[in-house]
């Protein structure tokens, strides 16, 4: 009963049209009234504790570090770099496009700033060579969803803070599934674009090639920077946070000179924007966490799923499918602040490590983003691209079907998060 009530507290109001912090603070009361237990003071202080976290401060400067890197010319470097480098080879743009997304996740860890910067600079390129709109939007859309899953990732630091798991193993351990959707990427874009006549831009010269190297190097410096220092214990996540805010600010402003101390305040009021719809989100799912824990959500779900606590795979599998149904009608942050202290415990009971669960829930997570109807990145790509959702829809699905393929390959072979993050751990 209590299952049913929170989630006809929660999905009501979201189908009703009331903002998805609003539905999850209603779907608390409404557990709190069946329980006995309302009292306003609760309601009040687990929406300020939920939001007064140090590790959620690597939020708001990771969001930073990803609105100056599109202003201050950082991603518009990245991907002239991969323009460079592949852009000559049959379906260049679109390997140029993946090569760009995983250096820019490992800079933004924001699928939607990935997109949007992805989709204002190459979407116009690629028709202009004369591929396909729907299919070229699809690849950018689904390149983008790289961006949580490399890090450093947003959503890695939420499930890290909700969940109560090292932050910094998540981050490790995202590293090799995240190249892996690149490379299942660029083997469906291989099959995909052979029928396409399109146009190859020329061949760039070791000159040119060694001039776009040295005008990114500033730009490819922060990834390595943020990586080497989490491996080495130089800085946590948090501070990993400021060290790639003010890193970026300085190469904007300083070495690239792109990003005006005029334009500096649009640049931080766009991040804080970003930064207060995220933060007020994770304060209201607080809400409704300490009652999931109160009413034991989790073991009332944990008994309808009991045959299969017993075959991890198979739990894996059924998480995986829920997560993905779930992901069609919830954005990545509140699924992941809503499931999490749900199936946190679940995965405890069944000896699953909570870091590999990690990285295949925000995987989910991130396929979600261009999955309709509330697809943010598929959002994104059709701002940009002009394109109807139905289109872009038949664009994206090769691309959708190959990073479920790597998702399900990753539940049945869990060595292929493990064994790579015990050697990144080291």
């Amino acid at each position: 009963m209590t299952v049913t009530i929170f989630l006809g507290a929660l999905l009501g109001p979201m189908a009703l049209g009331v903002p998805i912090a609003f539905a999850l603070v209603i779907s608390g009361v409404a557990l709190m009234l069946y329980l006995g237990l309302f009292d306003a003071q609760i309601v009040a202080q687990n929406v300020l504790n939920g939001a007064d976290s140090f590790p959620l401060m690597a939020v708001p400067f990771f969001l930073l570090a990803g609105e100056v890197m599109n202003t201050g010319g950082l991603s518009r470097r990245i991907v002239a770099l991969a323009m460079a480098m592949v852009g000559h080879i049959r379906g260049g743009l679109g390997f140029v496009a993946i090569f760009a997304a995983c250096i820019l996740s490992s800079l933004s860890g924001s699928a939607v700033a990935d997109a949007a910067a992805l989709g204002a600079l190459l979407l116009p390129m690629m028709l202009k060579s004369g591929h396909d709109a729907a299919r070229a939007g699809g690849l950018l859309a689904s390149a983008s969803v790289i961006g949580p899953i490399i890090p450093p990732s947003i959503g890695f630091i939420l499930y890290g803070v909700v969940g109560g798991v090292s932050i910094t193993k998540l981050f490790l351990a995202g590293i090799f599934p995240g190249l892996m959707i690149a490379a299942a990427l660029c083997i469906t874009w291989l099959i995909v674009a052979r029928k396409e006549q399109f146009e190859l831009p020329p061949r760039q010269s070791g000159a040119v090639r060694l001039k776009a190297l040295v005008d990114s190097i500033w730009a490819l410096m922060l990834p390595i920077i943020i990586i080497v220092g989490l491996k080495f214990g130089v800085f946590t996540p948090t501070e990993a946070g400021v060290v790639a805010a003010v890193y970026s600010l300085f190469v904007a402003m300083v070495v690239y000179r792109e990003l005006p101390p005029a334009q500096l305040f649009h640049v931080f009021v766009s991040a804080a924007k970003i930064t207060s719809v995220v933060m007020f989100l994770v304060a209201c799912a607080a809400v409704s966490a300490w009652l999931i824990t109160v009413a034991d959500v989790p073991g009332a779900l944990a008994s309808l799923i009991e045959p299969l606590m017993d075959n991890q795979t198979l739990l894996l599998l059924a998480i995986m499918v829920l997560i993905v149904l779930v992901g069609t009608a919830m954005d990545m942050t509140p699924t992941i602040l809503v499931m999490t202290p749900v199936l946190m415990p679940i995965i405890k009971q069944a000896g699953i490590d909570p870091v590999y669960f990690g990285v295949l829930f925000i995987i989910n997570n991130s396929i979600g983003l261009i999955t309709p109807p509330v697809g943010t990145v598929l959002n994104v790509i059709c701002g940009v691209s002009k394109l109807s959702m139905e289109d872009l829809m038949k664009g994206v699905l090769p691309f959708l079907i190959a990073e479920l393929i790597v998702l399900f390959l990753l539940v049945l072979f869990p060595a292929l998060v493990t064994v790579p993050v015990t050697w990144f751990g080291h």
